[in-house]
């Protein structure tokens, strides 16, 4: 006691080597604790976090649906398909998956919709114009009168000019129909067709065996043609067998798939028939209500996230397929006449005077014609003239 008292009230170099000593001690175990803390704060953080997500992540467990499509196997459409599968796939993290079988797996292409209805497939990926012996308003959904609007502007109607709820309206209350649908890839104009020779007049048409689908067979049927409706994959056997001496199909790729150039040499490219087309891609209404919300959300929103896939996948493929079959099949592409797709309108105006006489198929009309007129008076006025353009650039590639 006496040394430490006399080493308390004495200063001495002792005892500021054992207060520096202390004080280095004491800060040491301090900033110990600290750095421990710190250490430890990530570890505290991330239980944490773990804490608050979990909630949000749903546990349950990986669903499969069955989808069949109106397309063959190799058909370009069937890819497209394929897109809208692959991107459900990654937005559920898959626990959505989708099974997606081609035409004819479980039932034949024109009989998706029925199927779904009855539950035996989960869902389909088709065009509506497949079902518009039901009811000929179908066809308005895809294949309808062409007003000014393309595909795009008509497909935006769909989303923003009342077109989902009318679609509803006819699958659900009119049809009675178990199902619930989306729309998805607004598809660029589609070729009058295939023809042994040159069409250079709506005369040139009159009497033909013609294949097509949907309104276009009213349409083609009133500029004097014989119209048979068959599914893409039955088209060339039936050219090959005489049953049809002319066909009207989508687009290039398809068309070189089906070896038209095989049978038929002249390619009619323009056409008012079918302008504003678009996929259908249809669910069991009882088998997509008993999705949990998110997974509902990621059924109807992949179709629009498909579109962009869709259209650019399209645009690379068919301009190769055009260029392929001029330069490496030799078929004689022209541009449709402007006289055929005169006489195309005057049809279009005679067959809308019978159909719109159903009260609902005059609603779509009206609907349409209305968004229509807004909306391609806008993109007509302000639209860069493209042709121009390509003229310049390219001089003497087009003729018209």
């Amino acid at each position: 006691m006496k040394n430490f008292e006399k080493f308390a009230t004495k200063p001495s170099s002792a005892r500021r080597k054992f207060l520096k000593g202390a004080g280095i001690a004491a800060a040491t175990g301090t900033a110990a604790i600290a750095l421990a803390a710190c250490d430890d704060k990530p570890k505290k953080e991330a239980k944490k976090a773990d804490k608050i997500a979990s909630p949000q992540v749903s546990k349950a467990k990986t669903q499969v649906l069955k989808v069949q499509t109106s397309w063959g196997s190799k058909s370009v459409f069937q890819d497209m398909a394929k897109q809208y599968v692959e991107r459900v796939d990654k937005m559920s993290g898959g626990r959505l998956k989708i099974d997606l079988l081609p035409a004819g797996a479980v039932v034949k292409a024109f009989q998706v919709q029925d199927a779904c209805h009855k539950g035996v497939l989960d869902g389909a990926h088709t065009v509506t114009a497949y079902w518009y012996g039901k009811n000929k308003a179908a066809s308005l959904f895809g294949t309808g009168p062409v007003y000014g609007a393309n595909a795009s502007q008509i497909l935006a109607w769909i989303h923003y000019g009342g077109g989902k709820e009318l679609y509803r309206e006819l699958v659900q209350d009119i049809l009675k129909l178990n199902l619930v649908g989306f729309f998805c890839m607004p598809m660029p104009t589609q070729p009058l067709g295939w023809f042994k020779n040159q069409i250079k007049s709506a005369d040139d048409m009159k009497g033909l065996k013609y294949r097509t689908v949907g309104l276009a067979t009213d349409i083609m049927q009133g500029m004097g043609l014989k119209v048979t409706q068959l599914p893409g994959g039955e088209i060339i056997p039936a050219l090959e067998r005489g049953v049809i001496e002319a066909f009207e199909f989508n687009n290039p790729t398809s068309d070189r798939q089906f070896g038209a150039h095989d049978v038929s040499r002249n390619y009619m490219m323009g056409s008012y028939h079918q302008a504003a087309e678009f996929f259908e891609i249809i669910f069991n209404k009882n088998k997509f209500n008993k999705l949990a919300t998110e997974l509902q959300a990621i059924l109807e929103y992949s179709a629009e996230a498909a579109n962009t896939a869709n259209y650019g996948f399209a645009m690379d493929s068919y301009s190769k397929d055009l260029q392929g079959l001029i330069h490496e099949d030799k078929v004689k592409v022209h541009r449709t006449p402007e006289a055929v797709m005169k006489a195309q309108l005057a049809s279009w105006d005679e067959v809308l005077k019978k159909l719109e006489g159903d009260a609902f198929f005059a609603k779509v009309v009206k609907s349409q014609k209305d968004w229509s007129h807004r909306v391609a008076f806008y993109d007509l006025m302000n639209a860069a003239d493209y042709k121009l353009a390509f003229k310049h650039h390219f001089p003497g590639e087009i003729k018209f």
